[in-house]
């Protein structure tokens, strides 16, 4: 089957792959251009894995001021390379985080931030609720394995559903982000101020 220029072109403005995998990706899917969306995510979320263990010692400090100044955070997001911390796609992925960190009010990055202590003490709540409605002693420890999960998506950023696309975590989209540019990229940290809140 003849796949037109413009089509690959098409596929490469629609996700930031490379013309020779968009080419292949629509070859794959018989010229349907969802299918070869599909099959670039997937090729691209294997490639993210590869590129995790590269060090990322670039990057930027974005900001988001939420409406009338009442909230604002800061974030840093590290890549590869100055190139691509100045790259329109990379800016925007770090506008949308700090964006989202001010609607979803997210405690650490990922699982490993959460203290062993924080855990512990949640859990100790969890399996006390559970047996004070009575739940057998069998499956206690599934109930709090549970929640403990869904406590993972409250305070953990990458586990959170992505606020402009709740279809994805936000580790989601950092997956498919690194696919498009093609370097690791990192969440590093961040800091979310919010009007009136108590100061330790």
């Amino acid at each position: 089957m003849e796949i037109s220029a413009k089509t690959v072109k098409d596929l490469r403005d629609k996700t930031g792959a490379g013309m020779m995998d968009c080419k292949s990706a629509l070859t794959e899917a018989g010229g349907d251009m969802e299918k070869a969306v599909d099959i670039l995510r997937t090729k691209g979320l294997s490639k993210a894995a590869k590129r995790a263990g590269r060090a990322a010692n670039e990057g930027v400090v974005g900001s988001y001021i939420h409406m009338g100044g009442k909230i604002g955070v800061m974030v840093e997001v590290n890549c590869e390379s100055d190139f691509v911390a100045s790259n329109e796609d990379f800016q925007s992925f770090v506008k949308d985080i700090a964006m989202h960190i001010a609607a979803s009010n997210p405690l650490f990055v990922n699982k490993d931030e959460v203290p062993e202590e924080l855990l512990e003490r949640e859990k100790d709540i969890y399996r006390a609720q559970a047996k004070e409605s009575g739940k057998p002693d069998k499956v206690i420890d599934k109930i709090v394995d549970g929640k403990i999960g869904k406590y993972y998506t409250e305070v953990c950023l990458l586990e959170q559903p992505f606020v402009k696309d709740t279809d994805l975590t936000v580790q989601d989209y950092l997956n498919n982000t690194i696919a498009t540019i093609g370097e690791n990229i990192i969440i590093r940290r961040f800091i979310r101020y919010q009007m009136g809140e108590e100061i330790d």
